[in-house]
């Protein structure tokens, strides 16, 4: 019998059924001669058999053809014993085995089966109940094995699934615990000096001076302003987590807007004696932008730059247009950043080390990377410590239609 296929066939029952293709990989042309006769004999079925006498010829006919089983000779020119047994299991894990060999060893079967063969037969007991019962059986097995094995895994992926949306709630059950004692510990602070400042200008509004009295409203204006950006963090933050962000583009004077969100911080600013420096370059042609989104990003990055200044230092805040983007620099000469929180700036609740006692959320970085993200942009920070921070946004040139 040669190295090329032979195909047998016999009467078959259920004429829609496939044939079964078998290889047998066997080097004893007598051994394979018997395997050929005994299935021409069986009328149940339809056989297709194929023949090769190597291991090495039987894994490549398996790479090039798709075949239901292989019958293997334990006593090969290329290979002895379970070695090939392991090879071919290595090689097509979803292919039933049976093995051939020419001694009754019960420890040696019940290895074959646990390295993954299927079935073992000893040649000289092979007969056509014997043969065809073992294939089919083996055939069978194999077939509830890989649904096992596919059950195992879709549970396991289940699982897996599971455990993850589980410590995606813990995470955010987590986050809306953090950002409620974030909120009621922060908002505590502003809320006590709009008490305090109502209650001086009710009860001592006349024996207060004109100044004074203006003191006061102006600590009333701030801190009631503090309350609404806080506010305005908080819901961010949960339009964020919910991954609702959207940008509603509106033609908008792009330096204007700029000049008033400067005019707006600095009156925060010169309480440290910090001077806003805002330096349009070249022409700016009117764009659209969402103005929300860009309020929160400047926003932002200019209080941050003004809060972590110190005293009698500057701020500056470049607008320079591109072909494609308009480029946003915030630059200070502060406190810096540390490098080891450089990984972490844009987490929520992040702050850097050095902070101390400087008020803050730990919101601003992480909103205004949203809000940079929600307008197609991008987002990048250098900075070293006592040496200040320059916050670079790259945002693209959008036009309403």
């Amino acid at each position: 019998m040669s190295e090329s296929s032979v195909e047998i066939s016999s009467l078959q029952l259920n004429t829609q059924q496939k044939p079964i293709k078998i290889l047998l990989i066997e080097d004893d042309i007598v051994e394979a001669r018997l395997i050929q006769e005994i299935l021409k004999s069986f009328n149940l079925n339809e056989f297709c058999l194929a023949h090769v006498k190597r291991l090495q010829t039987g894994i490549q006919r398996l790479r090039q053809e798709k075949f239901d089983l292989v019958l293997l000779d334990l006593t090969l020119p290329d290979s002895q014993g379970l070695a090939s047994v392991e090879l071919l299991v290595q090689n097509f894990s979803h292919l039933p085995i049976v093995v051939l060999t020419n001694t009754n060893d019960n420890r040696l079967a019940i290895e074959a089966v646990k390295r993954g063969s299927q079935d073992y037969l000893v040649k000289r007991n092979i007969n056509i109940d014997v043969l065809v019962r073992s294939i089919q059986y083996a055939i069978e097995r194999q077939k509830a094995s890989d649904l096992l094995r596919e059950t195992n895994e879709n549970l396991m992926n289940q699982i897996q699934q599971k455990t993850a949306e589980l410590m995606k709630a813990k995470e955010i059950n987590h986050f809306q615990s953090e950002l409620v004692s974030m909120f009621s510990h922060d908002f505590r602070s502003p809320l006590t000096t709009v008490l305090s400042c109502a209650e001086l200008l009710q009860n001592k509004d006349d024996r207060l001076s004109e100044e004074k009295k203006v003191y006061l409203f102006q600590m009333l204006r701030n801190a009631s302003k503090n309350m609404v950006q806080l506010l305005d963090e908080v819901l961010l933050v949960g339009r964020t987590d919910a991954d609702t962000f959207q940008c509603n583009l509106t033609d908008l004077n792009l330096e204007l807007f700029c000049l008033e969100l400067v005019e707006d911080l600095q009156f925060s600013a010169d309480k440290k004696q910090i001077k806003i420096m805002f330096e349009p370059q070249g022409i700016i042609e009117p764009t659209a932008w969402d103005q929300s989104l860009l309020r929160h990003i400047l926003g932002n990055l200019l209080a941050n730059a003004v809060k972590y200044s110190p005293e009698g230092k500057q701020v500056k805040f470049e607008l320079i247009p591109q072909e494609q983007e308009m480029i946003f620099r915030i630059q200070d000469w502060g406190i810096g950043i540390p490098a080891a929180d450089h990984q972490n700036l844009f987490q929520p609740f992040h702050r850097a080390s050095n902070v101390g006692r400087i008020p803050g959320t730990g919101l601003g970085l992480a909103i205004a990377k949203s809000c940079v993200e929600a307008h197609q942009g991008r987002i990048k920070i250098d900075s070293q410590v006592n040496q200040g921070t320059t916050v670079t946004v790259a945002l693209p040139l959008l036009y309403n239609s």
